[in-house]
């Protein structure tokens, strides 16, 4: 009879899915939380425990189910005023507090007339009470922090979760229990009594905005996705950024070589660069990467194609207006909506952010054709390098499993000799164009070549490239006469003409 009866609870189970509210979470959760069960929510104060469990409830006054929100650590004004920030309404959620202002009357105080298991029990009783009286789906309790204080022991704090877990489960209500992380390092009690556990982080960074992260510690016959996910907690609630993962999400698409809008850089590309595959533009600073990078956005907007272009170092504005003096207009594909540049604020983003933004550009958008410049300032937004080097692989691989061709821009120290990056990513990309400075007749000029290619059978030699208002981006013969043009300090063996000199200095 207790087997019958634990294979229908077991079916009755499978399969079913409650939604917290917040779509990044039910992602990461498959879908969201096994109902009728007791959940752990924990993380330091600030953490943003209470704006994800109003949302959780407020989910639930959505779909016609009784909430009911237990306080024993804030008021109910103050829960009105978090709501508020969020344009949110607490009407259809129960707010009751356990503490009010009888109960701090310092004549009522019952931690000197009574012992504290008294006091602790009391407080169980009107949680059962209240629960009872609402029937409520959904509950939040409001920390669990104060029932330790009051519990004055691990054996009685547990023996109390242990009461309210078994009361919960017979009254078929999804209960999350709020904890700040008050109890001792390492104290795992809570872990083991709830179904599932969900993790708060915040750590300060010491220049721009906290970052957010959360993690699934634990959750019993669901799958789900592990590891660290980011989140911001912006007006209207949170927002969860799942962790990108590569593995399985691509789509068929052609991998034919396409033209860059320079018949000579095709050539150095060994036909143009193939959908799929990442491109890294290296060199110093003003040397063209950007420019490069524009001709070939350019070139796939004008084969129809949607181009995500993410913009980390300059101005939107300065960007358009120096490609439209090269002779390559962006202002009618902006107005289209067919390129979409997105001015990118390290000191404010998030890794997991920015990955997400990148796939909705892909999936929602129809992204084909993608540039991140440069990839200096992204590194900045990372919490250190070993992270953005990963977090560049998975979304490299997700990008080129979509048959998106990718432009990414990384400047080098220096000028002219020994160029040096902050990080190397040569291992990840799949094509390398490298940028030189070099000087001949007192002039600097710059050059360019394909150090790496996976796809094609490239050009090996360098050439010279130029910028001009009447032509653009210009690249020359093969130079065939200097030596050492990748040290930045060539020496001249020959009498070849260069470009700067068939046209008006």
């Amino acid at each position: 009879m207790k087997a019958d009866k634990f294979m229908s609870m077991e079916e009755d189970s499978k399969g079913q899915r409650l939604s917290t509210g917040i779509i990044g979470l039910d992602t990461i959760l498959m879908g969201g939380l096994t109902p009728e069960r007791v959940y752990l929510v924990e993380g330091t104060p600030g953490s943003g425990k209470t704006t994800l469990a109003i949302q959780f409830l407020l989910e639930g006054v959505r779909r016609q189910e009784t909430g009911l929100y237990i306080t024993l650590s804030e008021t109910t004004h103050e829960l009105r005023a978090v709501a508020a920030s969020h344009g949110w309404s607490l009407d259809g959620i129960s707010l009751f507090e356990l503490v009010n202002e009888d109960g701090l009357d310092l004549d009522a105080g019952q931690s000197v007339l009574y012992p504290s298991e008294i006091e602790l029990g009391e407080t169980t009783k009107n949680v059962m009470r209240q629960v009872e009286q609402m029937r409520p789906k959904r509950v939040v309790f409001d920390s669990l922090s104060e029932m330790r204080l009051l519990a004055q022991n691990p054996l009685r704090y547990r023996r109390q979760i242990l009461a309210l877990k078994q009361f919960f489960s017979m009254r078929k209500c999804t209960v999350l229990l709020l904890d700040d992380k008050t109890s001792e390092s390492g104290d795992l009690q809570l872990h083991s009594l709830a179904h599932g556990v969900i993790s708060l982080d915040q750590t300060a960074q010491e220049f721009g905005r906290e970052r957010r992260r959360l993690r699934i510690n634990k959750m019993r016959g669901i799958k789900f996705d592990g590891g660290y996910h980011d989140f911001n907690i912006e007006t209207g609630g949170i927002r969860v950024f799942p962790r990108l993962v590569a593995v399985g999400t691509g789509r068929a698409f052609d991998p034919a070589p396409q033209n860059t809008g320079s018949a000579e850089l095709d050539r150095m590309l060994g036909g143009g660069l193939v959908p799929g595959t990442s491109t890294l533009l290296t060199g110093p600073s003003g040397v063209g990467k950007t420019t490069a990078a524009i001709r070939c956005a350019l070139t796939a907007l004008q084969r129809g194609q949607h181009v995500a272009y993410y913009l980390f170092d300059e101005g939107v504005a300065t960007l358009v207006t120096r490609s439209a003096k090269l002779g390559m207009d962006l202002q009618p594909y902006l107005d289209s909506g067919q390129l979409a540049i997105h001015h990118i604020d390290p000191a404010e983003l998030s890794a997991g952010e920015f990955a997400w933004n990148v796939r909705q550009a892909v999936q929602e958008s129809d992204a084909r054709f993608l540039v991140l410049d440069s990839l200096n300032a992204y590194l900045q937004a990372m919490p250190g390098e070993r992270f953005l080097l990963l977090q560049m692989h998975e979304l490299l691989s997700y990008l080129g499993q979509h048959g998106v061709t990718t432009l990414l821009l990384l400047g080098q120290h220096g000028l002219i000799g020994d160029m040096r990056s902050d990080l190397d990513l040569s291992y990840l990309s799949d094509g390398i164009l490298a940028f030189r400075y070099f000087e001949t007749q007192g002039k600097i000029l710059s050059a360019i070549t394909v150090i790496k290619s996976r796809t094609n059978d490239h050009e090996r030699s360098i050439r010279e490239l130029r910028l001009s208002e009447d032509r653009g981006l210009q690249v020359g013969e093969a130079i065939r006469d200097f030596e050492g043009i990748l040290t930045g300090l060539p020496t001249y063996r020959g009498a070849a003409q260069m470009l700067h000199s068939a046209s008006p200095a």
